[in-house]
């Protein structure tokens, strides 16, 4: 299962934000989701330490790196490698996150302070699958985010809503202070794509 973020984003999305992005030296559209949970959520600030889940191809990377600064640190996992050149605090890792190990990872290179998660299936032309296989991709996100993140740490990672929408809410209202769904107005119209958004972790998870 493909776990990347702006699938098809290149030549067929070639649409005015797409060439905005292109203009504004950004890899993809996708920038203008985050850009949007960013300022609704402040998720990020100088110095913070993010985890970009599904990062290919760098447009949130991009993003978080501006607004963390050289004191802050983005880690971004993805299948597919990310080619842009991407600023000494910045690194990207080619993984599944279906096998990484979050104890590790917060070991190495957390505590993070935000977990950003961009994931979507590669789609099979059958709504119900790909709805299926992407709250799938938003639970494991969700497990990373609760073993990696400080307590106060904060989430947001995509889902296509369909049944488990109200389900994979509850989780998140479960695991932090605060929850809220949101639609972005950088997404397609009559796309299912919501974010869901976790504020202030109540507990880590994990040894």
């Amino acid at each position: 299962m493909a776990k990347r973020k702006g699938l098809g984003d290149r030549g067929r999305r070639n649409d005015a934000a797409y060439r905005k992005a292109k203009s504004e030296g950004y890899a993809a559209r996708a920038v203008y989701k985050l850009t949007e949970l960013d300022k609704k959520f402040r998720l990020l600030g100088p110095g913070k330490r993010v985890l970009d889940l599904g990062c290919w191809p760098g447009s949130w990377m991009q993003y978080a790196a501006e607004r963390v600064g050289d004191e802050g640190r983005v880690i971004g996992i993805d299948l597919a490698e990310v080619e842009l050149g991407l600023p000494a605090w910045c690194k990207s890792y080619v993984a599944d996150v279906d096998e990484i190990d979050p104890t590790e990872l917060r070991d190495k290179a957390g505590p993070f302070d935000v977990v950003l998660s961009d994931m979507a299936p590669k789609t099979s032309g059958d709504v119900a699958t790909d709805r299926l296989r992407s709250e799938m991709l938003f639970s494991r996100a969700l497990e990373i985010a609760t073993m990696v993140l400080r307590p106060g740490g904060h989430f947001a990672a995509k889902v296509f809503q369909g049944g488990g929408f109200p389900g994979l809410i509850a989780d998140v209202r479960a695991a932090f202070a605060e929850c809220k769904p949101l639609h972005t107005k950088a997404t397609r119209s009559g796309s299912p794509e919501h974010y869901i958004v976790g504020r202030g972790l109540k507990k880590v998870a994990g040894p």
